[in-house]
């Protein structure tokens, strides 16, 4: 029998059951594969729902059903670990006509795979206070200073109040408080074994991403003073050290 058939049959419920099936009691081999087929896709559909339990509340659970349903049949699987599946699910929910009514679904569903990829990123240990204090001192050379940050740290940035609308499912807003059409920014972190949703500034995220791309601490400084002037730059850099999310501390000194 033909893998790629037997795979294609299994996620179109178009196609018939794939040439050569046998069923060892006599039974239907066609009829058989139907109940494969729908195992496996509830099976999928179950795994979008636990990483997208906040986009499931927002809809109700028989619209996201039906949404994760057709996302299963067009993005298969494409790797055995269904921790990490649906990865694309948060752009077919912004693209999925049927779901215009609540613009900011796909953003609420992009940090909730976010929070997912934080839980299972590596585990590094956050500089020590006498690293940070050595760097903190080096007054000359601390505007070159370039740090390495977190594998489970990430940053979005949305025109809606994903974070309030997160937090008011986990029971600490209430919904009816929450305006969503108001643009908010949220930290994906895992601190110790607990992945946390901090609302942070744009500023904040601008400081953040461009830590995260390289650049030393001055220039990341200066371009988060180019959206606010006030931009607090002890406080971000605490909340980083607070939550362990610094791992490392390349000074210039040190590059040969």
């Amino acid at each position: 029998m033909n893998q790629s058939a037997f795979a294609a049959a299994l996620l179109d419920p178009e196609l018939p059951a794939p040439d050569g099936l046998l069923a060892w009691n006599g039974s239907d081999p066609a009829r058989r594969f139907q109940v494969y087929r729908n195992n496996v896709v509830v099976s999928l559909i179950d795994a979008l729902a636990d990483t997208y339990a906040v986009t499931q509340e927002l809809v109700g659970e028989t619209f996201f059903r039906a949404m994760a349903r057709l996302y299963v049949f067009a993005h298969p699987p494409q790797s055995r670990m269904l921790a990490f599946y649906g990865a694309d699910f948060p752009d077919f929910v912004e693209g999925f006509p049927p779901a215009a009514g609540l613009p900011y679904l796909a953003d609420v569903a992009r940090l909730e795979y976010r929070r997912v990829t934080a839980y299972h990123a590596a585990d590094l240990a956050g500089v020590g206070p006498d690293a940070v204090a050595a760097a903190l001192g080096d007054e000359a050379h601390l505007p070159q200073l370039r740090v390495s940050l977190h594998p489970s740290l990430s940053v979005l940035a949305s025109p809606f109040a994903v974070v309030s609308l997160w937090a008011a499912h986990q029971g600490l807003l209430a919904l009816a408080e929450v305006l969503p059409d108001s643009p908010e920014t949220a930290l994906i972190l895992r601190h110790e074994l607990a992945v946390e949703v901090i609302r942070i500034p744009p500023a904040a995220s601008v400081f953040i991403n461009a830590l995260h791309a390289g650049a030393p601490l001055g220039d990341a400084a200066a371009a988060a003073m180019e959206i606010a002037a006030d931009f607090d730059l002890p406080g971000t850099l605490g909340l980083l050290l607070q939550k362990s999310m610094i791992t490392a501390l390349h000074s210039p000194r040190s590059t040969p």
